[in-house]
């Protein structure tokens, strides 16, 4: 996990490698200057000579701004590493996520994959900073203050001998305590993340069904979860002061009196006596600061491994970058295809059906009947468990993901526009689209009579979402942008139930007169949008039932028939 980790460093190795040799010149700058401040007061003011205590303040003043200068250019370089290490942390971890299928995304949840580029990355960041400063900072600061003490105090240090133990117990005793509510807290933010994402997703059907106490009551507690959690982390934390203190006041308390007899008798002087004050303060502090590091790491070790998780997943789909280029035509073949999203799950059972290049396919069927997967093995959204998917007369597995997406348009049935211009959300479909292309595509899925009615055209603004367009708007923007990849197959996942029947009928006309070399499979419970097709698929619990043309069925599906005529006779009725 670590070299995971570690090997995203990569350009920043630098400043991180020059870090710790900062950190090593402020301690020993740090460690000097109580020396020196000793030196003044045992040879200079005690023997009032004025030349030591000017050339030793030099010296201080020199320590001082060396330790200062040291801190800063750490502090510098610990930033600028940590930052770039969190930096491609995010890329990478964007990238495999844009490698994921449909499948692994499904598996790791997406607000579980915020959660990993946000929160996880920071807590991975500062840890990252800490074992770069601190981690060097604070063993070296013990090493060397142990050293002066040592040698200014002799047996004075044995008090140490005491009191680092003691002061090692309670940090262990109070970080063991905080890191079961400090993980907690930070698993809390998925469900955190979850409920953010989904209330402000859906923000209109929330005021929709005047349903923001409701909401604004699941969010408080998600946040209670987190903030409690904090809280009595927080709150066993609050300890580390006092212990701290009373620790390192004791120490005082016991070197004053240990130290004034060995004044008395000769063996220590009072500039020693003062300096040794300073080392106790640096010696417990950096106690505290490996406990700080020690916690730190402990509560960032599940950020690291849910990081180091996503980084090291192979994507469950090869996207076969090697494979065939080229898609012969549109046809389509399902033999004895079968496909769940979980193990033990059936949503298509032995599906098997040909379509010819250029067909207009209709499937219809109820709710969980398999309609949107079926579709979604075409373009190699999941794979299937068994059986074969050929487009072109070729298995899908067998192309390049990306030629096989080329030539496989899908419009879902959740239409998702993104800010900026119409005709850069229509360019989704080709970049190098010409405006010629953009306006024969939009004339096709009906989008030049709305479009041309607005002020700027296809320069018009889209807001995040496309929330300043309607949903049949949105659903013939989307149609377009598909039609702009100029695919083999073209794929309506109820793509037109926002849209009138008038103009649905114009889409299909268009569809069926101007892009005669294209496959056309449209998903619908509007019979009207399929009457006209090719060959109709009707399916139920995730089988193909039947089969055939518009009046195949009528002929011989009682329960096609009695559909269309709630349909037709609700139309009339109307």
């Amino acid at each position: 996990m670590l070299k995971i980790l570690l090997s995203r460093v990569r350009e920043y190795w630098k400043y991180a490698a020059i870090t710790p040799l900062f950190m090593v010149g402020e301690v020993a700058m740090e460690v000097l200057i109580p020396t020196l401040m000793a030196y003044v007061v045992d040879a200079g003011i005690s023997n009032t000579d004025m030349d030591v205590v000017r050339r030793v303040s030099i010296m201080l003043v020199a320590a001082a701004m060396l330790s200062l200068s040291f801190g800063m250019l750490g502090a510098w370089s610990a930033s600028k590493a940590s930052s770039g290490f969190a930096k491609n942390i995010r890329h990478d971890e964007y990238a495999k996520v844009m490698s994921f299928s449909f499948a692994d995304i499904d598996r790791f949840s997406t607000p579980s994959l915020i959660t990993r580029m946000t929160t996880d990355v920071q807590n991975v960041q500062m840890s990252f900073q800490m074992m770069i400063r601190i981690c060097v900072r604070a063993p070296i600061m013990f090493i060397f203050a142990m050293i002066m003490v040592w040698h200014n105090g002799g047996a004075l240090s044995l008090v140490f001998a005491v009191a680092i133990p003691v002061l090692a117990c309670g940090i262990y005793l109070i970080f063991s305590r905080t890191h079961t509510y400090f993980t907690k807290a930070f698993k809390g933010y998925d469900v955190f993340n979850r409920v953010v994402q989904e209330n402000l997703g859906g923000i209109r059907t929330v005021k929709a069904y005047v349903r923001e106490d409701q909401q604004q009551a699941i969010f408080n507690d998600s946040a209670a979860v987190i903030r409690d959690n904090f809280k009595k982390g927080q709150r066993i934390m609050a300890f580390t002061s006092p212990i701290m203190m009373s620790v390192t006041f004791a120490c005082i308390i016991a070197l004053s009196y240990l130290g004034a007899r060995y004044i008395n008798i000769g063996q220590l002087q009072t500039g020693e006596l003062l300096s040794i004050y300073t080392y106790t303060f640096q010696i417990l502090s950096s106690l505290l600061m490996v406990g700080m590091v020690i916690v730190m790491m402990s509560i960032s070790w599940a950020s690291m491994q849910r990081i180091a998780e996503v980084l090291s997943s192979e994507p469950s789909m090869d996207p076969n970058p090697e494979g065939e280029k080229e898609v012969a035509d549109g046809s389509i073949e399902f033999d004895h295809v079968s496909f769940g999203y979980g193990r033990d799950s059936v949503v298509l059972d032995d599906i098997s059906l040909r379509i010819e290049s250029g067909q207009m396919i209709g499937i219809l069927g109820p709710t969980g009947s398999g309609k949107t997967t079926l579709i979604s093995l075409i373009a190699r959204l999941y794979d299937a468990k068994s059986g074969t998917v050929k487009v072109g007369g070729r298995d899908v597995r067998s192309y390049s993901l990306k030629a096989l997406r080329d030539n496989v348009s899908v419009v879902l049935q959740k239409n998702t526009l993104f800010t900026g211009t119409v005709a850069e959300n229509l360019r989704w479909g080709n970049p190098d689209a010409s405006d010629e292309a953009i306006r024969k595509a939009s004339d096709i899925a009906s989008v030049t009579p709305f479009i041309s009615s607005m002020k700027d055209g296809f320069d018009s603004h889209v807001d995040q979402g496309g929330t300043n367009f309607s949903g049949g708007q949105r659903q013939r923007l989307c149609i377009a942008r598909a039609l702009l990849k100029d695919p083999r197959i073209l794929i309506l996942d109820d793509s037109t139930s926002a849209v009138d029947t008038a103009t649905d009928a114009q889409i299909r006309r268009a569809l069926r007169e101007d892009v005669q070399h294209l496959t056309k499979i449209i998903i619908s419970q509007r019979l009207s949008s399929i009457m006209d097709a090719d060959q109709i698929f009707m399916m139920s619990g995730g089988r193909i039932v039947d089969r055939g043309t518009h009046a195949e069925l009528m002929e011989r599906n009682a329960e096609y028939r009695q559909l269309y005529e709630m349909q037709e006779g609700g139309r009339k009725n109307a």
